[in-house]
Parts: structure tokens; sequence; C-alpha cells
């Protein structure tokens, strides 16, 4: 009975010691190895041995990246207003050794760091600056981050101000701003439009009215020529007859009413033959003495 307590006692020991020799690294973590105290060796992913009671195995260290995000912190610009800003940082671990031994809470003392930095940027820019320079800021927070967080063995990947809030009185202000902005440039796109509109009804009443008077124009030509044929076309055919002067001149006296209807008819040719004939024909219509 004794020996089956002792045997079973030493499984227990053996199991205590393989549990505590024996320990395995998940991916993308790394584990810190201390001997007696001194720092022994770094452990990567995978199945690692350690001596136990001798080597003692510091809690993992992630080597993904992490993004942390700070509250919002009160900061003053160089025209001294107070601003609050809240930021995002994505850094990742490096080297888990300077990040055990180098810094004793390296996400404190990236927040601590970052507001400090934030605020010496800031405080080199006026209000409007700072809202509409949002990635010059956060170029210059990475640049100052990524030195500082180095010999931690931390890379600072990316940092990214998530919102810039002005005092309540200036949004006020910006707000109003904005929308005279907006009403303003709604109005000269109403002036352009109506402008742009009455151009184009001018030109469209322009066309129209030569458009007309073209075709009036056309219109009195043609009868004009039509009426000129016709008077050339009837003269022809009186001295084709060869007719009498007397009645050469009854006949032109009998078309003039026609020729002087034509809207087109603004000056009269009248042949000489024609002259003398309505002379004879005056002569004739005189009364005898």
């Amino acid at each position: 009975m004794t020996s089956l307590i002792v045997v079973a006692v030493v499984i227990v020991l053996v199991l205590i010691m393989l549990g505590r020799t024996v320990r395995i690294v998940p991916q993308a973590r790394a584990g810190v190895v201390e001997r007696l105290g001194r720092y022994s060796r770094t452990l990567n992913p995978g199945l690692a041995i350690i001596i136990p009671f001798i080597d003692r195995l510091r809690p993992l260290i992630d080597l993904r990246e992490t993004v942390v995000s700070f509250a919002p912190q009160p900061v003053i610009t160089e025209d001294n207003l107070v601003v609050s800003i809240d930021s995002v940082i994505y850094f990742q671990v490096t080297d888990a050794r300077a990040a055990t031994y180098e810094i004793a809470n390296y996400i404190q003392a990236i927040e601590q760091l970052t507001v400090t930095t934030l605020r010496n940027v800031i405080g080199g820019m006026a209000l409007e600056k700072t809202l509409t320079s949002r990635d010059d800021i956060n170029t210059q927070l990475r640049g100052v981050l990524d030195e500082a967080t180095g010999k931690w063995g931390i890379r600072v990947n990316r940092v990214e101000l998530k919102a810039i809030d002005p005092p309540l009185s200036i949004q006020e202000t910006m707000e109003k701003q904005m929308r005279a902005d907006r009403e303003k440039r709604a109005a000269v796109l109403t002036a352009e439009g109506v402008k742009q509109s009455q151009i184009l009804t001018a030109e469209g009443e322009k066309q129209a009215a030569i458009l007309t008077a073209e075709g009036q124009r056309q219109a009195s030509i043609l009868r004009a020529e039509g009426e000129a044929k016709a008077i050339e076309t009837v003269f022809k055919a009186i001295h084709d007859g060869n007719p009498d002067p007397q009645l050469l001149a009854y006949q032109y006296l009998q078309t003039l009413p026609q020729i002087a209807a034509g809207e087109a008819s603004k000056l009269w040719i009248i042949p000489s033959e024609v002259t003398a004939a309505i002379g004879k024909f005056g002569e004739m219509t005189k009364p005898k003495e």
C-alpha cells in the first residue's frame, strides 16, 4: 500500500514537472524566459522546453497590430482656442524583450506621448488650419511616436484623428458661415440659370425675328417678280399685236390700278411709246372748240 502511494506521488510530481517544462507558444505570440531572475531568451510560436523552478515564462506578448483609442483630449490651438481631439493609434510589438524591459506599460506610455505630441503640433496651428490639416497632423504624430517608441520594441503603423471638436460657440459660428455660403452659392446658381434662360430666350426671339423678316423679304421679292413678269407678258402680247397707240394707252391705263395695288410697287416705269399714246389719247378726249 505504501509503495502505491509513493508511485502515485511520483507520477503526480512527474506530471507537474512536465507541465512546468513543456510550454506551447501560440501563433503571433512571443514569450520572454527569465532564468534565475535574468533574461534568458525569447520563445517563438511552437513547442518550447524550460527548466522547472529555474526558468520562468513571463506573460505572452501579442505581436499582432493593436488598435488603441484614447479618450478625447483638450488641446489649445495657436489662436488660444480649446479643441477636443479624439485619436486612434495602430501599433505593433516588434521586439518582445524591449517591450518587456524597456518600458513598464507601453500602452500608457504611448497614450501620454500621443497627448504631449498633439499639444505640441496643434499648439503651432490656428483653428482653421487644424480643421483642414488632418493628414499633416497624422503624419507628424506618426513620425514622432514611431521614433520615440522604437527603443521600446514598438512600431507605430498609423495615427488617425477621429474627431476635432472646436468649442460650441465656434461650432455655431461655423455652421452659420457654412449656411450663408451655401445660400450664397445657391443664389449665384439661380441667378446664373435665370441669366442663361433669358439669353437663350432672347436668342430664340432674335432668330425667329430674323427668319420672319427673311421670309417676308423673300415673299415680297417673289411677289414683285411675279407682278413684273405678268406686266412684261401683257406688254409683250400687246406689242406683238401691233396695237394702235390709243388702244395701248387705254390698256395701260386699265392696268395701272392693278400695278398700284401691289405691295412691292414702289416705282412705275412707263414706256415712251405709251407716254406719247397717252398724250394723243388726251387730245382725242379734249372737247373741240
